[in-house]
């Protein structure tokens, strides 16, 4: 029993450190080939991080030990919510009930930290960042938790792994399929909005007025800047692995070729948002809250239609 214990989270584990970064290549040659451009390797962000891990910590004499706790948590917080959901048809290594508002939480843990470390720079432009970013994050919550309820009331369960069960197939083709194509657009949304992507963010971006996530990060470099990018990373991987569990439920029994499945639905979905960055422009700010209330009366709705 323990050594399953132990072979199910080192695999959850390796999966999540490996690709992870791969994602963020994939959205980028997916940018570069609408753009007609050939772009970056899809190993770049690999580069990039072995990098800002050789060089030396950079702190201003201002800043106090929250400064670095907040790349360090966001680092971490992953590692651990990885371990509360499948990755495709892998159980999660650690399950318990009520283990999906553990999951939430952790990644408001996260966020809590990260603006506390811009904060502490003493940077009103940061904190001004750190505002729209827990707003954002805010008005996404809702969204979660209603979702999230919609498959405990399919499931009759509260754990991710029963919620993310095999039978999530046989919903799909029952009078609740509706109600998961609306959860899982919500989900969609969500993804883009916590992990700073377009319409609602670009983590690309230069324009002062326009940036949230990376205008708190400004005062980051070297490794901490390094363990911020890898977190995001790792959180991506995370979110989505709920995202791709939910539209591909198929499970055979097999490890690899239930990993193989896993991997190849994040690699759909990181193409999808990189055509979406591709296709779509950033929202006005003003226009982002109105869509994340708009997703979470989808999600509302959707769990209006299992409960009739």
């Amino acid at each position: 029993m323990i050594g399953r214990l132990a072979l199910s989270l080192i695999s959850h584990l390796i999966l999540l450190l490996l690709f992870a970064p791969l994602l963020q290549g994939v959205i980028t040659k997916t940018k570069s080939i609408f753009g007609g451009r050939i772009g970056p390797p899809l190993l770049q962000p690999y580069y990039d991080l072995a990098r800002l891990f050789r060089k030396e910590f950079i702190f201003s004499r201002t800043t106090t030990w929250v400064f670095l706790a907040g790349p360090v948590v966001g680092l971490v917080v992953p590692l651990l919510a990885a371990l509360l959901i499948p990755f495709g048809g892998l159980p999660a290594p650690i399950s318990f009930e009520g283990d999906l508002i553990l999951f939430i939480y952790l990644f408001g843990l996260s966020r809590f930290f990260t603006a506390v470390a811009a904060l502490d720079t003493g940077s009103s432009f940061e904190g001004m960042g750190a505002v729209r970013e827990v707003t954002f994050s805010c008005l996404a919550e809702p969204t979660v938790l209603f979702a999230l309820l919609v498959l405990a009331r399919l499931s009759d369960g509260l754990s991710l792994n029963a919620l993310l069960g095999p039978h999530l197939l046989d919903a799909w083709h029952s009078e609740a399929g509706a109600s998961l194509g609306l959860i899982l657009v919500c989900l969609f949304v969500v993804l883009l909005v916590e992990n700073s992507r377009i319409p609602f963010d670009d983590p690309d971006t230069h324009l002062e007025l326009t940036m949230i996530h990376e205008v708190m990060v400004l005062d980051h470099s070297g490794p901490a800047l390094g363990m911020i990018l890898y977190g995001a990373a790792l959180k991506m991987m995370v979110l989505g692995a709920l995202l791709v569990r939910l539209a591909l439920p198929w499970q055979t029994g097999w490890w690899l070729s239930d990993a193989l499945l896993f991997l190849g639905g994040l690699s759909g979905m990181a193409v999808l948002i990189g055509v979406v960055e591709s296709t779509m422009a950033r929202l006005l700010l003003p226009r982002v809250p109105q869509v994340l209330i708009g997703t979470s009366l989808l999600a509302v709705f959707a769990l209006v239609l299992v409960l009739r």
